[in-house]
């Protein structure tokens, strides 16, 4: 199974950094956001990427062909060009797709850019979030139902889009913004179907929290996995330091592998 991890974002609420790096290439700790977020799929057994590219994509090209050079003492030699790593075995076996989507492109616009790349089921995330959710019992729950998408539903601040859902977990409407008091939330980690493409548009803004997953709620085809447990985004400098701290603290909760 593939994971999508959407990295091409112009990341305006964090402008102080985002000005010169894309958003998941902040650090935590030593390693990026999109680091821990990929390390995430990769303690449930997933270890193949779709990364979509818009802003500044060259930088997470760099990243990742250049990783193991980053990670270890190098040698090189001159006279004869030869370079070396000295580590050449590291822990990581991840095979990355890194696909340039548009640097304006909004989110249901990469996906559907991808196609290409996803022909079975297939999850997506946002490259600015991490949780120590349980990937395997989302995908359980995702094929117990039969439905097109499932989205991970959790309950921060009210900030962001809310979801109805009703008692057998199928969401019944996906609004933007939540104007009430506490509600569950869009938390990303998503599972669809290739049939998602049906209710997505290559469209520079076509955004897939908007038309797309209204559709899908409308349609019945957008089921709910709840997780109470440890969520975090990074939206503004304030959240990046709370996760440093926690990762310097060895208190990260998404932090599920050793």
């Amino acid at each position: 199974m593939k994971a999508v991890i959407l990295a091409g974002g112009l990341g305006t609420r964090m402008q102080e950094v985002t000005h010169l790096i894309p958003k998941p290439m902040v650090k935590v700790g030593p390693y990026p956001m999109l680091w821990h977020i990929m390390k995430i799929f990769e303690s449930h057994g997933i270890e193949d990427f779709c990364v979509a590219l818009g802003y500044r994509g060259d930088m997470i090209k760099d990243y990742f062909m250049n990783y193991h050079s980053r990670q270890s003492d190098v040698f090189v030699d001159l006279g004869t060009n030869k370079i070396k790593n000295k580590d050449e075995h590291k822990d990581e076996k991840w095979r990355i797709n890194l696909v340039e989507t548009g640097e304006k492109t909004q989110t249901g616009g990469r996906i559907a850019r991808m196609k290409d790349y996803l022909d079975e089921t297939f999850m997506v995330t946002y490259g600015d979030g991490v949780a120590n959710i349980d990937i395997k019992a989302l995908l359980a729950f995702h094929k117990s139902h039969g439905k097109i998408g499932t989205v991970t539903a959790v309950l921060p601040p009210s900030r962001f889009g809310a979801l109805q859902i009703d008692p057998s977990n199928t969401v019944t409407k996906f609004a933007e913004k939540s104007t009430e008091g506490e509600a569950y939330i869009n938390g990303g980690f998503f599972v669809f179907e290739p049939e998602i493409f049906d209710y997505l548009s290559a469209d520079e803004d076509c955004v897939l929290e908007r038309d797309p997953l209204e559709k899908l709620a409308k349609d019945g085809q957008l089921a709910a996995f709840h997780h109470k447990d440890f969520w975090q985004c990074m939206d503004t400098m304030r959240d990046i330091n709370h996760l440093n701290d926690m990762w310097d603290e060895g208190q990260a909760p998404w932090k599920m592998w050793r």
